[in-house]
């Protein structure tokens, strides 16, 4: 036995699908979207009707810009993953806007609510 040799590996087990993790991370991002853009629509309607406050109107403006700025990334990388088998990393600077524009869209959200 080599010294590298996994002793609980199981040489008749198939080996990992490299497709499977992408797929789920693939909608992963596809269901963060759907979630911001319930908050946006929800903040729009909330920014459009009954008694409209500028601060209303300046979160809903927000989250709105927050949806079109998370979108915009996401569809990149939902394009990634879909393209090659081995997708390459999210870079820092991408993956901080991703979660920047998800918080901020929940406490928007959470402000239109309250």
């Amino acid at each position: 036995m080599s010294a590298d040799a996994d002793p609980d590996a199981d040489p008749a087990a198939p080996g990992r699908d490299p497709g499977l993790q992408p797929e789920r991370t693939r909608l992963a991002w596809r269901r963060t979207t759907l979630s911001g853009t319930v908050v946006a629509v929800l903040a729009a309607k909330t920014a459009l009707h009954g008694g409209a406050t500028p601060a209303t109107v300046v979160a809903g403006t927000l989250c709105c810009a927050l949806w079109l700025t998370f979108l915009r990334i996401a569809h990149g990388r939902i394009r990634t993953l879909a393209s090659t088998n081995r997708p390459r990393a999210l870079t820092p600077p991408y993956a901080t806007a991703a979660t920047l524009c998800t918080v901020a869209l929940a406490v928007c959200g959470a402000f239109l609510v309250f």
